[in-house]
C-alpha cells in the first residue's frame, strides 16, 4: 500500500491477521452448494478527498468500478470489486490518463507481516484518494470497515484528518475532547503496529452517545483553532465517518464532512 502521509512518508500499514477479521465475513458461504454461490467480491465505497475541485473515477486494474465519477468530497456507494492482489486507480473526469495507482495485497488473506495487504472478500472497505501532506503528489488510502450494528443506544463514528497542511489534530465536542493526536491522513485511534495492530484498527469506529455535536479542531502542535466550529448530528443505530478536508492555507479552504456507512 502506498502511504505518504506521515513526516515525510505515506502514513498507511495495512496488515491485520486474518482470524481477527470477523463481523462482516458471510460464514455460510461453503455451505451453499457450489454451483449456487455468488462470485466473491470485496466490496469498496470510494472518497474523493482531494482539495481539487473535480470528480474522479475510480478502477480495479483497467475495469472502471465506479459508474458516475465521484465529486470532491463524497464517497460513492459499496460496489463489488476483486480481491487480493488488487490495483487501485483513479482518474480524472472522462479522462482515462491515471492520476494515482497503487498495487494492494499479495494474497487474498492477511497477516501481521503481509504488507501492503489489500481488500478481502465478502469485507467491505472505504478507499481515499487524497493528497500527500505536503500537497505535491496523490496518493490512496486503504481502511477496512467495521459495519456491524452499534452498541444499544449508541452510534459509531470515525474520525480522519485529510485536510492538507493541518498537521496533528486534536478535536473537540465543545470543550470536551473528543479525538486527539490525530495526524495527517490518519484515523483517530488508529494502531499500525504492535500489539494493537489488526485490520480495523487502520480506521477504527468507536461508539459513541447520539446528539448534536459541536466539533472545533486545533492544533495540537501550538493551540490555534483550524477553521470555524461545525455542528454536526449523529443519530443512534447508524455509523459514520467524519473527515475533515480542503487546504489549511488555499482554496479549497478547510471544511468538514460527514459521510454515513450503512449497517451490515
Amino acid at each position: 500500500m502506498k502511504l505518504n502521509f506521515s513526516p515525510g512518508k505515506i502514513m498507511i500499514a495495512i496488515a491485520a491477521a486474518a482470524s481477527a477479521l470477523t463481523g462482516c465475513e458471510d460464514a455460510g458461504y461453503l455451505d451453499i452448494d457450489a454451483a449456487d454461490r455468488p462470485p466473491l467480491s470485496a466490496y469498496i465505497s470510494f472518497v474523493n478527498a482531494r482539495p481539487v475541485n473535480t470528480a474522479l473515477s475510480f478502477w480495479t486494474f483497467t475495469d472502471k468500478i465506479t459508474p458516475t465519477p465521484v465529486t470532491i468530497n463524497t464517497a460513492s456507494d459499496y460496489y463489488p470489486t476483486v480481491f487480493g492482489n488488487v490495483q487501485i486507480n483513479f482518474t480524472e473526469g472522462t479522462n482515462t490518463s491515471y492520476k494515482a495507482s497503487y498495487q494492494f495485497g499479495n494474497s487474498a488473506t492477511f497477516s501481521a507481516t503481509g504488507r501492503p495487504n489489500g481488500p478481502i472478500a465478502t469485507f467491505y472497505h472505504t478507499v481515499v484518494a487524497a493528497r500527500t501532506a505536503n500537497n505535491k503528489a496523490d496518493s490512496l488510502i486503504l481502511f477496512y470497515d467495521d459495519l456491524k450494528t452499534p452498541e444499544a443506544g449508541k452510534a459509531k463514528l470515525r474520525f480522519v484528518n485529510l485536510a492538507v497542511g493541518s498537521g496533528t489534530l486534536n478535536v473537540l465536542n465543545g470543550n470536551t475532547p473528543l479525538f486527539s493526536n490525530v495526524a495527517y491522513g490518519r484515523a483517530a485511534n488508529s494502531a499500525l503496529s504492535g500489539e494493537a495492530l489488526s485490520a480495523w484498527s487502520l480506521g477504527p469506529f468507536q461508539n459513541v452517545s447520539p446528539g448534536s455535536y459541536q466539533l472545533s479542531f486545533v492544533d495540537a502542535a501550538n493551540g490555534n483553532a483550524i477553521g470555524n466550529p461545525q455542528t454536526v448530528a449523529l443519530e443512534a443505530g447508524k455509523i459514520y465517518t467524519i473527515f475533515t478536508n480542503g487546504l489549511i492555507n488555499g482554496s479549497p479552504a478547510f471544511g468538514v464532512k460527514v459521510l454515513e456507512h450503512p449497517v451490515k
